[in-house]
């Protein structure tokens, strides 16, 4: 049963054959024609940079703006999913996955380049000086701090409430929904998913074919291999190899594992590095930047170098808004995959804080280490190696430490471990949104959209059309932006929503009824609370008393006129669906819900010293999920009482936000 089931087709066919086509179309298109592609890329990078730069400086900073206020407002304690939802991953596997996918490979290219070339060539005043190696710093936290993981957050912020809390599918189109309704499962969202998956296959493609120029220039400088097209072909079908054995074998074993694997490695050479390099002066350069990135923030964030035009933050500043907002689609709806059960203050905090604070050590302990070789030890040829070859540049680096060899092999293994990562979660992603959403795909599928990936570095990278593809993602960077604006306002809308819903769920209404009576008196009522149901116990409450209460209750609102009805589960639980035109459906649910029998309970039983045994409770649940309290014991009409005090609240949140 279950084989038939993971071999069936899930594919979503005007996404899976429109984007297919399309990209075939594009690929052909840069390969051809490549220097007219590459000439019109150009020509529309050029006029974004020359006329709209201001549009992605405002757009980056107002979605860095929303994401604090988020996280600080009264809609941080939303749940990412039903209130009773629980995280599916522990917080070090998250933080795992979040930074393999999010800019790993990056680390690694730009750990040492960046903050050099920016030493060599600042933006203003004088390169090679004292003044220019702070404002290298400040610049390189700028570009991998707060705003990449907030453009990477906001976008996984709306997929993953949507989805795990609303039930819209986790693709990219659920991010209108506030904007067009239902129109997302037709055309518009049909289109807002192609986007997202060719913006993810090029996107990855590019970075499988820019990448292994990196690997190329590692295993030449260790073991003279040849840097030629050839070996660049062999290193990308070996890691579109790997990352379609990680995406097979799935989310829970593969993609996480390696990710875990990849923290590891990336800890490990960091310590070696810090360890063998100028410590005192890193641990002092990185309070230092932080405190200057944090002190500029505001002046960095909306500075356009207007009083001083020149190519510098085209090449710089703008490239990163744009690749960041680019990925935004792929990265988003990775993170909000593994996000599921997390509020949103936990999320924004987990997904802001942590990765940045990393990724800022990681920058200082390679960026000012370099620095400090050139500027204090004067050690010749480094700062021309990085200027000359940026790929070249951490193996250029590495070569100044004791067990260089060591060092650049395990620098080597991280940068293809951090390839595979990016490759399989990518495929798993477009897998998604071209399966609408399903996580449970068939395999040939994602074994397709990882080939593709391959296929499509290796056509690029023949054709020599790689950078034509990287502007071109770049300039897609600019439509998507308008539309993530319409979508964050869709957001707070819905937000605003929510969190009205929820507080008038837990007011105190005037009408609020006495505590439940008991037959039997307040004896029976003692006993009920030192008791710790079986299932059985429960299943059978609520049959002989949920039930009928329900029951009760949807007769005499179909005499109201009303649309309701009772619905049964496996596990016994009942529920009230009552649905109203136009209206948010109002459901009343109870069901039995497992829990581990608390020590003092067991002290003196048989069961004591025993494996640990379940009892159950009769848990209340409303569209918003577990209402966590239980109403195990309760009278018929102390139930029927519960329902229309939830009911009256649902009532009342209608007329408030009318």
């Amino acid at each position: 049963m279950e084989a038939n089931k993971s071999s069936q087709s899930t594919i979503n066919p005007p996404v899976f054959f429109g984007s297919a086509t399309l990209l075939v179309t594009l690929v052909l298109f840069s390969v051809l024609l490549q220097e007219q592609t590459q000439a019109l890329f150009n020509h529309l990078q050029g006029w974004i940079i020359g006329n709209l730069s201001w549009v992605y400086v405002l757009a980056v900073a107002l979605i860095l703006i929303a994401v604090v206020f988020l996280a600080v407002s009264r809609y941080g304690d939303l749940k990412l999913g039903p209130d009773h939802s629980e995280p599916d991953y522990s917080r070090t596997t998250w933080f795992a996955m979040l930074f393999s996918a999010g800019m790993g490979i990056g680390l690694m290219f730009f750990g040492v380049a960046e903050p050099v070339m920016h030493f060599i060539n600042p933006p203003v005043g004088v390169g090679g000086t004292v003044d220019a190696a702070r404002e290298a710093m400040k610049i390189t936290f700028f570009h991998w701090g707060l705003h990449a993981w907030a453009i990477y957050a906001i976008v996984a912020l709306i997929l993953a409430y949507f989805s795990f809390r609303h039930g819209l599918p986790l693709t990219l189109r659920s991010a209108l929904y506030p904007l067009i309704g239902e129109r997302v499962h037709g055309p518009i969202g049909h289109a807002v998913d192609i986007f997202a998956i060719l913006g993810t296959v090029l996107g990855v493609a590019t970075s499988l074919g820019v990448g292994v120029t990196q690997i190329n220039s590692g295993l030449n400088h260790l073991f003279g291999v040849p840097i030629n097209v050839p070996v660049q072909i062999v290193l990308i079908l070996a890691t579109t190899t790997l990352a379609t054995l990680s995406v097979v074998s799935g989310l829970d074993v593969g993609i996480r594992r390696l990710s875990e694997l990849n923290l590891g490695l990336a800890v490990l050479l960091l310590l070696m590095v810090l360890v063998l390099g100028p410590t005192v002066f890193i641990l002092q350069t990185f309070v230092q930047n932080t405190g200057g990135y944090l002190s500029d923030l505001v002046n960095k964030t909306f500075n356009l170098y207007a009083y001083q035009p020149n190519d510098w933050i085209g090449g710089w500043t703008l490239f990163y808004w744009g690749w960041w907002l680019a990925w935004s689609p792929f990265v988003g709806l990775f993170i909000a995959r593994i996000s599921r059960g997390r509020t949103v203050r936990e999320f924004v905090t987990g997904v802001m804080l942590v990765p940045t604070a990393f990724t800022l050590l990681w920058m200082t302990v390679f960026g000012d280490t370099a620095i400090h070789m050139i500027l204090i030890d004067k050690v010749q040829g480094l700062a021309t190696a990085v200027n000359a070859d940026s790929a070249l540049a951490l193996f250029a680096f590495l070569e100044h430490f004791p067990f260089a060899s060591v060092l650049s092999v395990l620098a080597i293994i991280m940068v293809v471990v951090f390839f595979v990562t990016s490759a399989d979660s990518g495929a798993m992603v477009v897998d998604m949104l071209a399966s609408g959403g399903a996580a449970n795909t068939p395999i040939w599928q994602r074994i397709f959209w990882s080939a593709s990936m391959g296929l499509v570095a290796i056509a690029l990278l023949l054709a020599d059309g790689l950078k034509a593809l990287q502007t071109a993602t770049i300039v897609s960077a600019l439509p998507f932006t308008l539309a993530l604006m319409c979508a964050i306002w869709g957001l707070f809308k819905a937000l605003k929503l929510d969190a009205t819903k929820r507080g008038i769920r837990y007011q105190a209404l005037n009408t609020s009824r006495p505590a439940p009576r008991h037959a039997g008196g307040w004896q029976r009522r003692l006993r009920n609370l030192m008791m710790f149901p079986r299932r059985a116990h429960v299943v059978r409450f609520l049959a002989e008393v949920a039930r009928p209460a329900l029951d009760a209750v949807a007769e005499e609102l179909r005499k109201q006129g009303c649309l309701v009805q009772i619905e049964d589960g496996e596990d016994g639980r009942v529920s009230l669906v009552l649905g109203a035109p136009e209206s948010p459906e109002f459901i009343y649910l109870i069901r039995p819900r497992a829990y581990v029998m608390p020590s003092f309970a067991l002290v003196g039983s048989q069961e004591d010293g025993r494996d640990e045994r379940k009892y159950f409770r009769a848990e209340v649940h409303l569209k918003e999920g577990g209402q966590d309290y239980d109403v195990m014991g309760w009278s018929r009409d102390d139930l029927i009482g519960d329902v229309l005090d939830q009911y009256e609240k649902h009532m009342h949140f209608l007329h408030v936000v009318r």
